[in-house]
C-alpha cells in the first residue's frame, strides 16, 4: 500500500494544486478587480453643508470632461512660472481665503473637487467668475465678496497658461513628479507610476488640442481681469470655422454681471437677461454659463447647480455703508434727479426692480454704446444654442438674437464697476460724463475702492509689485461711447451729478 492509502490524512497533492490554481486564477483576479473597481470607478464631489461655502467650492460636474488632477493643477505654477505674470494662481486675480496659520488655502474659491476615475481632479465652478474683493485702502486687508462680478480675475491669461505650459517640454513626469512629491503629495506607488504619469500625458494631449481650437484667442486683443469674450468661446465649441467668421464678430470682451436677487430677475415677470438680453430665463441662462465651467450635456450637474440657483436667487450684495460712509442729505437730493433720469430703466432702487423698462432691451442705436458684444452674438449661434440638451427635457428654447442692450437693474452697483457692458468706464462718476470727457485709457484689477467717483481706483499701473491691465479705449471692443446726453444725465451739473452719485451709493 501507498502511503496515502496507508494514511488518509495525507492530502491528494492533486487537490493542494488544485486550490492553489483556483485562488490564483479566481480568487485573486476576482480580489485584484473588486479593488480596481473600488479605486476607479467612484465619482464622489466634495460637497458643503453652507451654500455660500457650496457657490465657492462645490461642483457643476465640469471635472469629468476637463478636471485638471488635483497635484498636477498645485504643481504647475512652479513647473511654469515664466506663463504666469506673478506668483502662482494669485497673479491671475483668483482670490484665495485663509486657513487658521494664516496661509491660502489650496485652492482658489471658485474651484471644486471631485474624486473620479481613480483621481482627484478640479476644475472651476460659478464663483471664479462671480467672486471678487474689496479693500478700502492699499494698506487694509481684502473683503471677499460672493457674487460680485470677478473684478480681479484675468480668464484670457488663466486660459494662455494652461496651454503655454502644456506646450512647454517641462510639461512631462520629470518635473511634474518632483513638484508634486516637494509639494507634500504623498502620491502611493500606483498614482506614482501609472496614474500621474499616464494623466500627466492624457492632461497635455487634451490641452494641446484645445489650443489649437482656441487658437483665435491668442489672436485677438487682450481681455484682462474682469472680463470674457462669451460667445465666441461658444462658437469654438459648436466647432464654428473660426478663421471664417465676419471679423466684426471678434474682440467682443464683456464684463462678468453680478448674481444678486434672480429671483426679482423671475417676477412678476421674466426679464431679458445677459448683457444683449439674448434670454428671458434665468434657469436656461444659468446651464448655459455651467458650460464655462467645463459641463457638457451628460455630464452637468443638475443637483449641484440646482444648490447654486437656490442660493442665488435671493442673496443680496453688501451694502456700500457697511464700507464706506454716506452723506445722508445729499442722497436724498440725488433721489428724484434718479427718479426723472434712471428709474424707468433700472428701478426705482438697489431693492426695487419696479420701472416700465426695466429688462427690456434698448436697441443700439438709442444707447449707443459698443457694438462689438452685441454682434458677437448671431442668428446662426442662437440657432445651434437651440440644440443644445436636445432629448433632455430641458432643452434651451428661450435664446434670441436682439439689436441692443438690456436695462439692468442696479442693485449693488457700486461693486460692478468698471461700468457699461464692456467695463469701459471705470466709475460712475466718469459715465456721467460725455464720452469725450470719459478716461481714454485707464487700469483694471485693482481692488482697493474710490468712494469718491464709486469704482476702483484706476490711475495706477503697479502697486507693491503688482501690474495693472492698461484698458485703452480705441482698441475694438473697448469703445466708452453711447448712454450719453440729456437722457442720461451727462448734461447735468457738477452738484446734481454728485447727488445723484451719492443716491446709487445707497443701491
Amino acid at each position: 500500500m501507498n502511503e496515502q492509502q496507508q494514511n488518509p490524512a495525507v492530502k491528494s497533492p492533486w487537490k493542494r494544486r488544485f486550490v492553489i490554481l483556483f485562488v490564483v486564477t479566481v480568487v485573486l483576479p476576482a480580489m485584484v478587480l473588486i479593488w480596481l473597481v473600488q479605486r476607479f470607478a467612484g465619482d464622489v464631489a466634495v460637497d458643503y453643508d453652507s451654500p455660500a461655502e457650496h457657490f465657492k467650492y462645490g461642483s457643476t460636474g465640469g471635472e469629468h470632461e476637463m478636471g485638471f488632477p488635483y497635484w498636477i493643477w498645485r504643481a504647475l505654477p512652479q513647473v511654469c512660472p515664466q506663463y504666469l505674470p506673478g506668483k502662482g494662481y494669485q497673479s491671475l486675480g483668483m482670490v484665495f481665503e485663509k486657513n487658521a496659520d494664516g496661509s491660502d488655502r489650496d485652492v482658489p474659491v471658485g474651484t471644486s473637487r471631485r474624486r473620479y476615475q481613480g483621481i482627484d481632479r478640479v476644475f472651476v465652478n460659478c464663483a471664479v467668475c462671480h467672486t471678487s474683493t474689496v479693500r478700502t485702502a492699499a494698506d487694509q486687508p481684502p473683503t471677499i465678496v460672493l457674487g460680485m462680478p470677478a473684478a480681479t480675475f484675468n480668464m484670457k491669461g488663466f486660459e494662455e497658461f494652461f496651454f503655454r505650459c502644456a506646450a512647454d517640454p517641462k510639461f512631462a513626469k520629470e518635473f511634474i513628479l518632483p513638484e508634486i512629491e516637494r509639494q507634500g503629495g504623498q502620491l502611493d506607488l500606483l498614482d506614482r507610476y501609472v496614474v500621474y504619469p499616464v494623466a500627466i500625458a492624457i492632461m497635455r494631449d487634451r490641452v494641446l488640442a484645445l489650443a489649437g481650437r482656441f487658437d483665435w484667442v491668442f489672436k485677438q486683443h487682450q481681455w484682462g481681469p474682469g472680463r470674457v469674450d462669451t460667445f465666441n468661446s461658444a462658437k469654438v465649441i459648436f466647432n464654428f470655422p473660426m478663421a471664417h467668421l465676419d471679423p466684426a464678430e471678434f474682440d467682443a470682451p464683456a464684463d462678468f454681471p453680478s448674481l444678486w436677487r434672480q429671483r426679482q430677475r423671475k417676477q412678476p415677470h421674466e426679464m431679458q437677461l445677459h448683457w444683449d438680453g439674448n434670454n428671458t430665463t434665468v434657469e436656461e441662462r444659468n446651464k448655459s454659463a455651467a458650460f464655462g465651467t467645463g459641463t457638457t450635456p451628460p455630464t452637468i450637474d443638475l443637483a449641484r447647480i440646482r444648490r447654486v440657483e437656490d442660493w442665488i436667487l435671493d442673496v443680496t450684495p453688501p451694502a456700500f455703508s457697511q464700507f464706506f460712509p454716506i452723506d445722508p442729505a445729499l442722497a436724498a437730493s440725488g433721489a428724484p434727479i434718479y427718479k426723472a433720469y434712471c428709474a424707468a430703466c433700472h428701478g426705482a432702487s438697489g431693492s426695487d426692480f419696479g420701472g416700465e423698462l426695466v429688462g427690456q432691451v434698448t436697441p443700439l442705436a438709442e444707447i449707443g454704446t459698443d457694438r462689438r458684444r452685441l454682434d458677437s452674438y448671431t442668428y446662426t449661434l442662437a440657432v445651434n444654442q437651440a440644440t443644445l440638451y436636445a432629448g433632455y427635457p430641458w432643452r434651451f428654447t428661450h435664446f434670441r438674437k436682439t439689436y441692443g442692450y438690456a436695462n439692468m437693474p442696479l442693485d449693488g452697483l457700486w461693486l460692478r464697476a468698471p461700468y457699461l457692458h464692456n467695463g469701459s468706464v471705470p466709475s460712475l462718476r466718469d459715465l456721467l460724463e460725455p464720452a469725450t470727457a470719459r478716461p481714454k485709457t485707464f487700469y483694471r484689477g485693482n481692488d482697493v475702492y474710490d468712494p469718491v467717483k464709486v469704482g476702483f481706483v484706476s490711475d495706477q499701473a503697479e502697486v507693491s509689485g503688482k501690474s495693472f491691465f492698461l484698458l485703452d479705449t480705441a482698441v475694438p471692443g473697448n469703445g466708452n461711447g453711447g448712454h450719453e446726453g440729456k437722457a442720461y444725465g451727462t448734461e447735468l451739473s457738477p452738484a446734481e451729478k454728485s447727488a445723484l452719485v451719492e443716491f446709487l451709493k445707497t443701491f
